[in-house]
């Protein structure tokens, strides 16, 4: 269940990400698309959720997602470790931006960067190196917004490092959410 957990927690930033952030200078079509999209893609890894929750209740076994080697708990010291790090960095770093008068879409790029990094802390931890690829991209988006923040292209922070991070991470849940389907199939199919 912790794995599932994380998998809707993902979710739910990357369409919170999404939604955000689908503003001008997107026209109005195409930020519609982007939530809708976002919607539908939550919805699919919350319908994973429930379907393996529901194998998991048939068979008596623990539903996962796939992919890492975790042993023991997700949610232990080593997470709580990273995420309190990640608190201090997001609100530190926004305040920084503030006191340097950077401008106001610095900070989703701050937070693409710092949310990024904080995946990437947390493949060696969960031993799941496939967290650190969404994880390397949000990084990157973030320091590219960080970037554009100081240049002419500054009205298009939000849509690299909001949009993009949203749909980085809701593919990535996606991603292992199929994963976990198919590994939850395969002993009953073979």
């Amino acid at each position: 269940m912790q794995r599932m957990t994380g998998l809707l927690v993902g979710a739910v930033f990357g369409t919170v990400f999404v939604f955000v952030n689908s503003h001008p200078p997107l026209g109005h079509s195409l930020a519609l698309v982007l939530r809708i999209a976002a919607a539908v893609a939550l919805a699919g890894v919350v319908a994973t959720w429930v379907l393996a929750v529901g194998r998991a209740r048939s068979t008596g076994a623990e539903p996962g997602i796939g992919g890492g080697g975790t042993a023991g708990k997700m949610f232990g010291l080593g997470f709580a470790v990273v995420v309190v790090i990640e608190a201090v960095a997001l609100f530190g770093g926004i305040a920084v931006l503030r006191a340097l008068s950077r401008p106001e879409e610095s900070n989703v790029a701050w937070i693409a960067l710092v949310v990024g990094v904080h995946f990437v802390a947390l493949g060696p931890i969960w031993r799941d190196r496939t967290i650190m690829v969404p994880g390397a991209v949000l990084t990157a988006l973030g320091v590219a917004g960080l970037v554009m923040s100081a240049t002419s292209a500054v009205a298009w922070v939000p849509v690299v490092s909001g949009v993009l991070s949203g749909v980085t991470l809701l593919a990535g849940c996606l991603s292992a959410a199929g994963r976990g389907l198919a590994a939850q199939r395969s002993p009953a199919s073979g």
